[in-house]
């Protein structure tokens, strides 16, 4: 009877609605993980764990020994020599809890997409030409693994924080995991309606929308790495200027619009219309194209997100909002993908 149970399905049979709806779980699991990143880096609780042990790391210190060990290892890094001197263990145990919960979060992730997919093969249930994909997503998310450690070595020496150029390609690879995988549950989706339906195409304006969504995250991350958001509390003037007093040149046209805290915070402060303007015109075709959830989703969410924005800076980046503007900008990406694949499905009537 066992061995009958456990015999690999001879005949394939494709499950595409499981296979989605897990998709999307695990859409939702990197969601959770870039809210707790952002309290982490709000905090600045991501130095607080100076090893990478993705299996044993798991495992929080269980012992009194255990977490001074650990303490004594963050107190050998510039963060703590320079700016934390003084600091208590249980003020430590308040940052560490924070990376740590990231951490574990991450490797929940991992689980929760390879053993699901081991299964999904074993039982031929991927529909043809979808295995490729989701092992690819698999592999971005275990090389945005690497990133987060590689990420967190640069504030390991000399610095006293990450690297924000660094801290950019983790936010905007987590964000990108996040859209692939709304992206391939929604073609599966389509699948399941009609088994003749082709993968959706990235239409050139829909690339165009997100490119535009693209740069506003990217400063967005380069404010946070910075600490831009602080150098101006006033909206829509930046200390009672259009163009905020304090630019400095770092060396090059690139260094100085991408290391400089006004210029960022500037660029971040502006663009978001441009970013909004394209998303609203996107929203727009998703509701053309008959899907009207979409157009509503990507609405709000723009709405909500530059209300959050200005609100995080008058109150100083408030921390409760600072976190919410980093979670629906998350949002924003989630319905920016699916606006993007409703334009983009086969035999819309937009392109």
């Amino acid at each position: 009877m066992t061995a009958i149970a456990l015999r690999r399905p001879a005949m394939a049979a494709p499950r595409p609605v499981s296979i989605a709806r897990w998709l999307l779980v695990v859409a939702a699991l990197v969601f959770g993980m870039v809210v707790v990143g952002g309290i982490t880096r709000l905090t600045e609780s991501g130095l607080s764990i100076t090893q990478w042990k993705p299996i044993t790391g798991a495992i929080p210190p269980l012992t009194h020994d255990q977490w001074m060990d650990a303490f004594r290892l963050y107190q050998q890094i510039p963060e703590y020599q320079q700016l934390r001197q003084g600091m208590t263990l249980s003020e430590f145990q308040f940052i560490f809890f924070w990376e740590w919960v990231h951490r574990l979060l991450g490797r929940l992730i991992g689980v929760a997409f390879a053993l699901p997919l081991l299964w999904f093969a074993w039982r031929r249930a991927i529909p043809a030409g979808y295995g490729p994909r989701l092992v690819a997503l698999l592999a971005l998310g275990g090389l945005q693994g690497a990133i987060g450690w590689w990420m967190v070595t640069s504030g390991l020496s000399v610095r006293t924080d990450v690297s924000h150029y660094r801290l950019a390609v983790h936010l905007l690879t987590a964000l990108f995991i996040i859209g692939g995988l709304i992206w391939t549950a929604l073609d599966l989706l389509a699948l399941a309606r009609d088994r003749s339906a082709r993968p959706a195409a990235l239409r050139p304006f829909a690339l165009v929308v997100l490119l535009a969504l693209f740069v506003q995250l990217l400063f967005g991350a380069f404010t946070a790495g910075l600490d831009a958001g602080y150098v101006s509390s006033t909206w829509p003037l930046m200390n009672d200027h259009l163009v905020p007093q304090g630019i400095e040149w770092l060396g090059s046209l690139w260094a100085t619009i991408s290391g400089d805290p006004y210029l960022v915070h500037f660029i971040h402060r502006w663009w978001a219309w441009a970013a909004a303007a394209a998303l609203i015109l996107l929203a727009r075709r998703a509701k053309g194209a008959g899907a009207r959830g979409a157009s509503i989703a990507i609405n709000a969410s723009v709405g909500t997100q530059i209300a959050l924005g200005i609100a995080t800076v008058v109150t100083g980046i408030a921390l409760p909002l600072a976190v919410l503007h980093q979670a629906v900008g998350a949002l924003v990406v989630a319905s920016a993908a699916w606006g993007a694949h409703v334009v983009g499905m086969r035999g819309s009537a937009v392109s």
